[in-house]
């Protein structure tokens, strides 16, 4: 005769022992789908970049989790940054009109071509902090859109 407890200790055993083995199912990763208005012009391209920290934002690209830079077709130009892990991040973006990937400068230091940030933060003195330009990326997609500046008409 069977005792009826250890059927359902084996059955206990043998579901625990099936969790333990299934795969884990990953969360769904994030995106950001950006937008950028506000080119004074077509030439050259824009160029993006996106960070998940204060290292390096905004000038230094090496720094950034992904970059992409976009020939100039059509405006309001729309970009993606795909398999993101939920977070903050902040977008500095440059309307690269020579195509150079650099962002120039005048002999006074002030930027000859356009720029922006996520966030769209005032600019007064200099380029703003990582948390005065971050956005919290928590859901599948999360829409950021951009307004470029051009502090010497571009």
């Amino acid at each position: 005769m069977i005792h009826p407890v250890k059927p359902l200790a084996f059955l206990t055993s043998f579901l625990c022992l099936n969790a333990i083995t299934l795969p884990i199912i990953a969360q769904p990763q994030s995106k950001i789908t950006l937008t950028i208005d506000g080119l004074n012009n077509k030439k050259g391209q824009i160029c993006a970049s996106l960070f998940a920290s204060n290292k390096g934002f905004p000038s230094n690209g090496d720094d950034a989790v992904q970059k992409r830079c976009s020939s100039i077709t059509e405006v309001p130009i729309v970009m993606t940054f795909e398999n993101l892990q939920p977070g903050s991040y902040a977008i500095a973006v440059l309307h690269d009109a020579n195509s150079d990937k650099t962002a120039n400068r005048n002999a006074l230091g002030i930027p000859t071509e356009g720029f922006g940030f996520s966030k769209n933060p005032a600019i007064f003195t200099g380029p703003p902090k990582f948390n005065e330009a971050a956005v919290v990326v928590a859901g599948v997609n999360t829409n950021i859109n951009i307004k470029l500046q051009y502090l010497l008409g571009g």
